[in-house]
């Protein structure tokens, strides 16, 4: 059985922060490179980070660089984008995705990945 769940978005003002969850079970995420993508209303899903897998090198786009950080907790097989600064733009519903790619740095085009939870939304709003 394989299952990748996010958790964690939610309503939050602008300048706040959110940490949210990619937690994996009937697989082991350390031998997974695991991407960030997020999807506003009407819009493209877009990736905005990802963790390399066996190793956890990070690699970020423009949008978010110095603002998130992703992690990974092998115990926990769980991967964590701690998310900082936050403004309107990043208000959309937020993906964990798997990708079998050892490139590094990891990319995070969409067509690599290959496995996908069921999003979580978060809303940045005063």
């Amino acid at each position: 059985q394989f299952a990748l769940v996010e958790s964690g978005g939610g309503l939050v003002q602008p300048g706040g922060s959110l940490r949210l969850s990619c937690a994996a079970s009937g697989f082991n995420l350390d031998f997974y490179t695991i991407g960030w993508f997020r999807q506003a209303p009407g819009k493209e899903r877009v990736g905005f980070s990802c963790i390399r897998r066996n190793g956890g090198a990070t690699n970020y786009a423009d949008s978010v660089k110095g603002r998130f950080t992703i992690s990974r907790d092998s115990a926990k097989n769980t991967v964590y984008p701690e998310m900082n600064s936050l403004n309107s733009e990043d208000t959309a519903v937020y993906y964990c995705g798997t990708s079998a790619s050892a490139l590094d740095p990891c990319r995070f085009n969409r067509a690599e990945y290959t496995r996908w939870g069921q999003g979580t939304q978060v809303t940045v709003s005063s």
